[in-house]
């Protein structure tokens, strides 16, 4: 019998705080394997997607990994071995269905070996269309400049929250082997909360399930998201991500102009402090965190798309290089966004940005994946 294996977590819904780590829940996953017409075996994977506030708006990032060795080694399953809709960007909640044809051609000679993991990620869709990009300096442009840019991105998803402690632990229990990704500064329970074990497999820190991942460098972010199926966001993606198009259906429609389209913070333009009132974590415990917070504690204060913790709590690395003319030479870096819990308020708006280098792990770092789909 063909094994499958189920590992998502809860998470509550859109504008509401998260209360456990943010895989979305999956539920009765089965896999069988039918005959076809042709004479080689299909596999059916079902499963079934409950939370209710998947929508077009904020979909589900579905993907399935499988393993034909008794989980010694894994692979992603591509768009190019799968059938059905649930699977990528899915917009509906219930139940789905995947067809993965040529079992045998995928190298699945024993069946009584396999076992498939389905995961899913909150996501927000950010739809095609003109923005007003500000930051300076990693987005490209030369300080000296004196007019607005603008920029017109295609249709693109991002991550609603930062990547949490406990998808990363799921990350290296599945592929971290004798440390690859992890490093020791991880196991500091005030700080991040990931134990290796003599056996290599990791543990967390009770309580650090749900906050943002730290001490993670840009080669392992980029690991991370590869294993996904995702990749980090530019610069210029995670700007808008903050801001909003001018339009927040899109060029397409232009139905929905954004009432602040030069927002400094995703909120609007407000301090994160102003009024007494603590819109995200950043410098100082006043906010009610002495370092992270839970991802998407904040999450009153989300972005138009209803991104959570793009101002505050970790800085997000970005794809981007570190290359503008004032700083040549100096294209080893790495660009971060968003200001983290060490930044004063104003540090945490939408242009500030930190430089790293690729290597650097630190823990004010961490990062969010984005979908953009083929044009």
């Amino acid at each position: 019998m063909l094994r499958s294996v189920l590992a998502c977590l809860s998470l509550m819904g859109m504008f509401a705080p998260c209360a456990h780590a943010s895989w979305l829940p999956i539920e009765n996953v089965k896999v069988r394997e039918d005959p076809t017409e042709m004479g080689g075996p299909k596999i059916v994977i079902e499963y079934d997607l409950p939370d209710p506030n998947i929508s077009a708006a904020t979909p589900a990032y579905v993907f399935v990994r499988y393993s034909k060795d008794f989980g010694d080694h894994w692979e992603l399953l591509g768009a190019d071995r799968l059938r059905g809709t649930g699977f990528g960007i899915v917009e509906e909640p219930g139940h789905k269905e995947l067809i993965l044809w040529g079992a045998e051609q995928a190298g699945i000679a024993d069946l009584g070996q396999v076992e498939i993991r389905v995961r899913a990620v909150a996501m927000a869709r950010i739809p095609a269309g003109s923005f007003a990009l500000k930051g300076l300096p990693g987005a490209g442009r030369d300080e000296a400049k004196t007019s607005k840019p603008r920029s017109n991105l295609p249709l693109y998803y991002m991550a609603r929250f930062e990547t949490t402690v406990a998808m990363y632990a799921d990350y290296l229990n599945e592929v971290g082997g004798e440390g690859a990704g992890w490093n020791r500064r991880m196991s500091r329970a005030n700080r991040c909360g990931i134990t290796q074990q003599s056996d290599h497999t990791y543990t967390i820190a009770p309580g650090r399930e749900n906050h943002p991942v730290t001490y993670v460098s840009w080669y392992d972010a980029m690991n991370f998201l590869n294993w996904c199926g995702l990749r980090l966001p530019t610069e210029a993606e995670w700007e808008k991500a903050l801001r909003g198009g001018y339009y927040l259906d899109g060029d397409r429609t232009k139905k929905q102009p954004n009432p602040l389209p030069e927002r400094p913070f995703p909120w609007g333009e407000e301090a994160p402090d102003a009024d007494g009132v603590l819109r995200c974590n950043f410098d100082g415990e006043d906010d009610g965190f002495a370092r992270t917070a839970p991802v998407g504690q904040f999450a009153e204060f989300a972005s138009p798309y209803g991104i959570c913790d793009l101002a505050g709590n970790v800085a997000e690395w970005t794809l981007d290089w570190y290359s503008t003319s004032f700083h040549v030479g100096l294209d080893g870096f790495r660009v971060a966004r968003g200001g983290s819990w060490m930044a004063v308020p104003v540090a945490c708006d939408a242009v500030t940005g930190a430089t790293q280098l690729p290597l650097k792990e630190t823990s004010i770092m961490g990062f969010r994946g984005v979908l953009a789909p083929r044009r």
